[in-house]
């Protein structure tokens, strides 16, 4: 039905809690809703029309946003079916992969039997070894670094385990080598979601992480949406944290990004090269750069940049293109909830085509998986698992 779809994901803004949220201490985090009640209660409403244009404010009531008598596509929001509350789970959730439980997690850090072997291959101690903010941890630990040459070992909420190293103490392929070894000897039971390598530079009091970073994450299980796609010849373009989340696997040529304006600015140079199969890209600036930091005005301004992007590259598309638009999980970043973590949310979820139907509303769906059921029957293939509502997106 189209040549080409073009696949958004907006790492971390979360629609609202998911009835499980609870469970992860996320009662009542709403990502959205929050920041949008916190700008309109400040008589400085989001400014978003292309996003509300296309039918963000249909999905669910936000503060300050209009809901539109008829968006431009088609709306709604997932569910995520998976355990857990990560880039990984929610991405592979959206490629028809589901897991049976939660990558692990390390609140008081790693234990001796992952720490242990990793400092006898890499023939060096480590620092940190503990839950942190990778800006935090450097700042308190990053003096410490250049003076013993240990590498800075910390983790997060989320399944992750990330490796810091200055520029000129560790060299970055130095780096990289250590994450590959941390990634073979976390499996098992500690099979993390993500190995993370986190370069820096600069002196004490002025460091700053570089665009160098390289995530190792768990090869994924078959059959998968985009090694689908791959045997159907379909090519898939990967933009920014893509090709990592999927090691690989089915993107035929891939592009790492900066942040979210260069993601974009790759994408339209994507879009304007690239005429058939899908282009998937990550923008993660919402997630490491503001919610996590609980940044909220912060997050506001960088849903407003890339709405005025999205403008533009609603301008590019034909009437073969279908851009979806959605996200991975939530990370509330209002002050109303102590938590720095991700949160269990829906994501919003928006279909467009120049030439396709309008204001089609979605619904609830009940797993990520629905998209790419619908990029899986767009393109002659199928998922195991998740619904496809290609059919709902046809002209009327």
């Amino acid at each position: 039905m189209f040549a080409r779809v073009i696949w958004i994901v907006l790492d971390s803004v979360g629609i609202g809690p998911l009835p499980d949220a609870a469970d992860y201490g996320d009662a009542g985090r709403d990502t959205l809703g929050h920041i949008a009640a916190q700008r309109n209660a400040q008589g400085r409403p989001l400014h978003l029309p292309n996003l509300v244009r296309l039918g963000l404010a249909n999905i669910r009531p936000l503060a300050g946003l209009p809901a539109q008598n008829e968006p431009l596509g088609a709306y709604g929001m997932g569910a995520t079916v998976s355990p857990g509350k990560d880039t990984t789970t929610g991405h592979w959730e959206m490629a028809g992969i589901f897991l049976d439980r939660a990558f692990p997690t390390y609140p008081n850090g790693f234990p001796p039997e992952v720490i242990e072997p990793f400092e006898r291959a890499i023939g060096r101690k480590v620092l940190g070894n503990k839950p942190a903010s990778g800006t935090e941890i450097i700042e308190e630990l990053g003096e410490e670094h250049l003076r013993t040459g240990r590498p800075i070992v910390y983790t997060s909420a989320d399944s992750v385990f990330q490796i810091a190293a200055h520029e000129e103490v560790i060299p970055v392929p130095e780096l990289y080598r250590m994450c590959e070894i941390a990634r073979q000897i976390l499996d098992g039971p500690h099979r993390v979601g993500r190995v993370i390598a986190r370069p820096f530079t600069g002196t004490p009091g002025n460091f700053r992480r570089t665009e160098r970073r390289h995530d190792y994450a768990v090869e994924p299980p078959r059959p998968m949406l985009l090694d689908l796609l791959a045997e159907r010849g379909v090519p898939v373009f990967g933009i920014g944290k893509i090709h990592d989340i999927y090691n690989g696997r089915g993107v035929a040529d891939y592009v790492t990004t900066k942040n979210n304006a260069d993601g974009m600015a790759r994408l339209a140079a994507a879009v304007a090269a690239r005429p058939q199969g899908l282009l998937f890209a990550n923008l993660v600036d919402f997630d490491q750069l503001y919610g996590h930091r609980k940044d909220v005005e912060g997050f506001a301004r960088a849903l407003e940049e890339f709405d005025a992007r999205l403008g533009s590259l609603l301008e590019q598309l034909r009437n073969t293109d279908l851009l979806l638009v959605t996200a991975d999980h939530g990370c509330d970043p209002c002050p109303c909830s102590p938590s720095t973590d991700h949160s269990r949310e829906y994501v919003p979820i928006l279909a467009y085509s120049p030439g396709g139907r309008r204001g089609v509303a979605l619904g609830e769906r009940r797993t990520l998986a629905d998209m790419g059921q619908t990029v899986a029957d767009n393109f002659g293939t199928r998922l195991p698992r998740g619904t496809s509502f290609l059919a709902a997106l046809k002209p009327g």
